[in-house]
């Protein structure tokens, strides 16, 4: 239960560092900037202590990396200016369980109870009550429900991604090898980081491409503290803790500290941001929080 505690901090930390290096750099520019730090130090990890690249499971790894950390975060990082971390979080976290629930009943055959699909119901209601623009809202809505949209997206990749990730675990199972967190998540990371970089990429011609002026010169050097911080908080110890509660604790009650992430994001936001959440957004998390509980006990 500790190291689901700490995964939960972890993961919103990340959050909250993502925003701040992505109002910096740019949403992709960003993204591949912690990638690209995070697999330096998880593959140091990986081929100095662990299994590096190993195993038969390591396809599915890389297609899971490209559905999490490449679509997933794609979407994930351009959800993050537009709707706020603590939003994007609560739709991202909190979605990811029932489409995971409805993508291993379609490929596994895994059934789904009642009580299962009324929670997913509630978990919807949460995040509609949760996202539902204020009245005094400063962000416009076209541009709201566009991060909507992309935290959706986020939310597929990241459930898809661990369905994937699933299968790469039996595969190298029936082999006797068993992978470690790092490792793992270093083999992931090989497939989400070429998405990014093409992304990234793509990004930055059309964007040079677009503009009339001389473009400024983004400010790498006050980016790096808060893209090191993101690269440490959410790939590399985010994942280690989450990999290590699944080992030492039954996976119900890791992803039931998990999904607390959105409110852990409200509370760091609030300390270092100042940003107060609006009583509908605080009982919209709650409500979907305990959706994604009701949903994770009643499987188990």
């Amino acid at each position: 239960m500790f190291a689901a505690i700490l995964t939960t901090f972890c993961f919103a930390a990340s959050a909250i560092l993502a925003r701040r290096s992505a109002g910096m750099l740019g949403s992709q520019s960003a993204n591949l900037a912690r990638q690209a730090v995070a697999l330096l130090i998880l593959g140091l990890w990986a081929h100095c202590f662990g299994q590096g690249m190993r195993g038969p499971g390591l396809p599915l790894f890389i297609l899971s990396g490209v559905l999490g950390f490449g679509l997933g975060d794609i979407t994930l990082f351009e959800a993050l200016p537009r709707l706020g971390a603590g939003l994007t979080v609560l739709i991202v976290q909190c979605l990811a369980v029932p489409i995971g629930a409805i993508t291993e009943w379609l490929w596994l055959g895994t059934r789904i109870t009642p009580t299962q699909m009324v929670s997913a119901v509630v978990i919807l209601a949460g995040v509609v009550l949760a996202i539902a623009p204020e009245r005094e809202s400063e962000i416009p809505k076209g541009y709201r429900m566009t991060g909507v949209v992309f935290a959706i997206i986020g939310a597929c990749g990241q459930a898809w991604g661990a369905v994937v990730s699933r299968q790469g675990f039996q595969l190298d199972h029936k082999i006797g090898l068993q992978l470690d967190g790092p490792s793992s998540a270093y083999q992931r990371l090989l497939g989400g980081i070429s998405c990014v970089a093409l992304v990234a990429g793509v990004t930055g011609v059309l964007t040079h491409w677009r503009q009339t002026q001389k473009p400024h010169d983004r400010p790498w050097r006050l980016a790096m503290p808060w893209i090191l911080g993101n690269a440490v908080a959410g790939p590399v110890l985010g994942v280690a803790c989450y990999q290590w509660g699944l080992r030492d604790s039954p996976s119900a009650i890791v992803l039931s500290i998990v999904s607390t992430t959105p409110l852990a994001v409200m509370m760091l936001s609030f300390v270092y941001e100042k940003a107060r959440p609006t009583p509908r957004a605080l009982i919209g998390s709650l409500l979907a929080v305990l959706g994604v509980v009701a949903l994770v006990c009643g499987r188990s």
